[in-house]
């Protein structure tokens, strides 16, 4: 009888050790160091090992997908030449968008941020990583296959990268300038990726300031039974 290797396989599933004593007590420390994460605008010059950014896109693409087709692709950007040519497209997009494109209601609720068609963050960063999603695959003879829940799979992994930025006492900000079609140009990436978020990544400048801004209460955003 012939082997259908179109069955599950399957292996033990294996998790670390946890090095704590008390999984309240570390995740109360957790609680901790995740409510210190901020959006940062502001970075120093020094800079980010390559091997720090191949962990964290590791990191990233361990995230749960649908029916596992990985849709995502990560594109990390040191080079100053092409930092300053995304900055210059992103800024000519934002200048749009406060000019333009945004509601007065919108442009209301940015106000408390202090946010801008400034970009500077995105040459001053160690590292730009692009977020792409990939709607479907293409194999090497040509052939279309389907992803499934991409958007979903894609804002997981995002969050994930997210979270081990921060955990590394590195900073970040979610950018997503819209459109944001010039990255795939500017990048050469095909026609199956499209942009989804951009990520500053570095450390934050000595003197960074974020807006004093408050969190929702664990009973406006939650509900137990």
């Amino acid at each position: 009888m012939e082997k259908d290797y179109s069955a599950p396989q399957f292996i033990a599933y294996k998790r670390s050790k946890p090095s704590f004593h008390s999984i309240l007590e570390e995740s109360k420390s957790l609680n901790d160091l995740y409510q210190e994460r901020r959006s940062c605008r502001y970075f120093s010059s020094q800079k980010v090992e390559k091997e720090v950014i191949e962990n964290l896109i590791r990191i990233a693409a361990s995230a749960p997908s649908g029916a596992h087709k990985q849709p995502w692709h990560f594109v990390a950007i040191s080079d100053p030449v092409l930092k300053k040519k995304i900055r210059e497209a992103a800024e000519k997009e934002e200048r749009a968008f406060y000019e333009g494109r945004a509601s007065n209601e919108w442009l209301k609720d940015l106000k408390p941020i202090g946010t801008d068609a400034n970009k500077e963050f995105l040459e001053t960063a160690s590292w730009l990583i692009v977020v792409f999603k990939r709607s479907y695959d293409v194999s090497l003879e040509g052939e279309k296959a389907k992803n499934y829940y991409v958007n979903e799979s894609v804002g997981i992994a995002s969050g994930f990268i997210i979270s081990a930025i921060h955990h590394l006492g590195l900073s970040t900000l979610t950018h997503t300038p819209n459109p944001m079609n010039f990255l795939s140009e500017i990048l050469e990436r095909p026609s199956e990726e499209k942009p989804f978020l951009l990520l500053p990544v570095g450390y934050a400048s000595a003197d960074a300031q974020v807006p004093n801004l408050q969190r929702k209460a664990l009973n406006e955003i939650s509900q137990f039974h």
